[in-house]
């Protein structure tokens, strides 16, 4: 089962930046779910999981809401 973070209503870097901080108190191969309201975040989300060992599973924007799974890698 995946843990959830909300972010939403918060802009760049502040989604990133919870979310690495979330990632860092997980095991390696669990799951995160974000929500994020930020439209800046498609970019910043990819960038993250393409410069960490962490990766994005999954991503989808529903009513102005992104929802990014992200798999906690080693490291």
């Amino acid at each position: 089962m995946a843990r959830e973070l909300d972010v939403r209503g918060l802009h760049c870097p502040l989604p990133i930046l919870r979310t690495r901080r979330q990632l860092d108190h997980m095991a390696a191969g669990e799951e995160l779910i974000v929500l994020v309201t930020d439209p800046a975040s498609v970019i910043d989300f990819r960038h993250f999981c393409n410069t960490t060992a962490h990766e994005l599973v999954e991503h989808s924007a529903q009513g102005g809401v992104f929802t990014y799974r992200i798999r906690r890698g080693e490291g």
